[in-house]
């Protein structure tokens, strides 16, 4: 196994040759290593992630918190060759056909990233597009320096 280099064109097959704790995303193609996350951010994490599996218990929607892969994909073809795959802080999954035990193949219903100052423009542009363009339905950016958490809901056309 080979580990990743910043300097090509990544997809879901390189991501999968990869050691299970190498931290990355991929967005178009383009590598992006992952920082461990601060202590607020887990603290932020943790209580959404139970407040979320609280309300969902007997629903059919579960939730999932990172690390839990999230593969996007516009033609269900392209999926091996997907150049988009996401670690969400916490993905929200109503379809059980999207799962595997990987993670998810396919547009969340919800993610929720948690930006810190390292992934701020990346979580609230790149990764937004990525997130309109397959079809979540919601995505909610929770900022803790701001104490603000943004809701954005896709509206059908």
């Amino acid at each position: 196994m080979s580990s990743p280099k910043e300097d090509r064109i990544y997809t879901y097959k390189d991501y999968l040759s990869w050691p299970e704790d190498v931290r990355v995303e991929i967005i178009d193609g383009r590598l992006y290593m992952q920082a461990a996350p601060s202590r607020i951010h887990q603290e932020i994490l943790s209580e959404l992630h139970r407040q979320l599996a609280n309300y969902l218990v007997g629903k059919e929607c579960k939730v999932y918190p990172a690390p839990f892969e999230v593969v996007l994909y516009l033609d269900e073809e392209d999926k091996d060759d997907s150049r988009n795959v996401f670690e969400p802080d916490i993905s929200i999954i109503c379809d059980p056909s999207k799962l595997d035990d990987a993670g998810c193949k396919g547009a969340p219903d919800v993610v929720i990233e948690i930006i810190s100052p390292s992934t701020g423009r990346r979580d609230k542009i790149e990764k937004f597009n990525k997130y309109e363009q397959s079809g979540v339905q919601e995505y909610w950016i929770v900022e803790p320096q701001e104490k603000m958490v943004s809701v954005f809901t896709l509206e059908e056309s």
